[in-house]
């Protein structure tokens, strides 16, 4: 006898996944009785799942609002995708902006505690090193602070416990300093470098925000000091701040 099997969804994975696409979407963390509406379900229910979400790092709860926002986790299983939908929406952007600022553009994401380049448009009058795939520190780049002034203090600290190492004279390694830049970075859209890895490579980023300001990306333009000069970094940081956006309305 022929047994037609019929895919059922399991009703605690189907509702707990409702209250993660519920959390991703709210305009503002949310709270138990406004996720328990949004999903149809009791108080008791959504404040159980939710528990156990949290548990699993999926979610986390203000201990003070009692709100809702994503977990690190999330970013941790996004950060393993391979990332190829991602770089076919985005490589047109990025190659307009190769163009524009006559520089080597990439993408990178956030990959466990460090930013991983995962495409790269070379500028072609001159030789570029290949970051794709390559791990670089947080603080000491354009890109790893655009990365950092987008998330909240808190994981922020945790991205950066111990020292901060230096690599040039240009490094950053204060915290409080740190700090000063990445709220300058957030009020003008974009985050600058100017030889904090290498001392004679220059560079801006911008961030691709999702709905609720948190970073998912990275674009960011470089070049040697002695072609990309400081003077360029306000001109070239609009640009990527508007390639930024346009990724994100690409891939929302």
């Amino acid at each position: 006898m022929l047994v037609r099997m019929v895919n059922k969804p399991v009703q605690a994975v189907d509702r707990a996944t409702s209250l993660l696409k519920a959390v991703s979407n709210a305009p503002r963390p949310p709270t138990v009785p406004e996720l328990a509406q949004a999903c149809g379900l009791n108080r008791s229910t959504a404040w159980r799942l939710l528990a156990t979400l949290e548990g699993q790092g999926l979610v986390e709860r203000d201990p003070v609002s009692q709100r809702y926002s994503l977990g690190y986790a999330i970013f941790q299983i996004a950060a393993g995708d391979d990332h190829d939908s991602l770089v076919r929406r985005a490589h047109p952007v990025l190659e307009r902006l190769a163009r524009a600022t006559r520089a080597t553009v990439s993408l990178g994401v956030a990959k466990r505690f460090n930013l991983v380049y995962v495409d790269q448009v070379d500028e072609p009058r001159a030789l570029s090193p290949n970051w794709l795939g390559r791990s670089l520190p947080l603080h000491a780049t354009s890109g790893g602070k655009a990365f950092l002034a987008w998330l909240p203090k808190a994981e922020r600290d945790v991205l950066l416990a111990g020292r901060l190492k230096r690599y040039t004279a240009t490094t950053i390694t204060e915290r409080r300093r740190l700090e000063e830049e990445l709220a300058g970075d957030r009020r003008r859209g974009y985050s600058a470098c100017i030889g904090e890895l290498e001392e004679t490579l220059y560079g801006v980023s911008s961030a691709v925000l999702d709905r609720r300001q948190r970073p998912l990306a990275i674009v960011n333009v470089w070049g040697p000091s002695h072609r990309f000069s400081a003077e360029r970094l306000p001109d070239v940081g609009t640009r990527t701040a508007r390639a930024a956006e346009e990724i994100r309305i690409l891939i929302a």
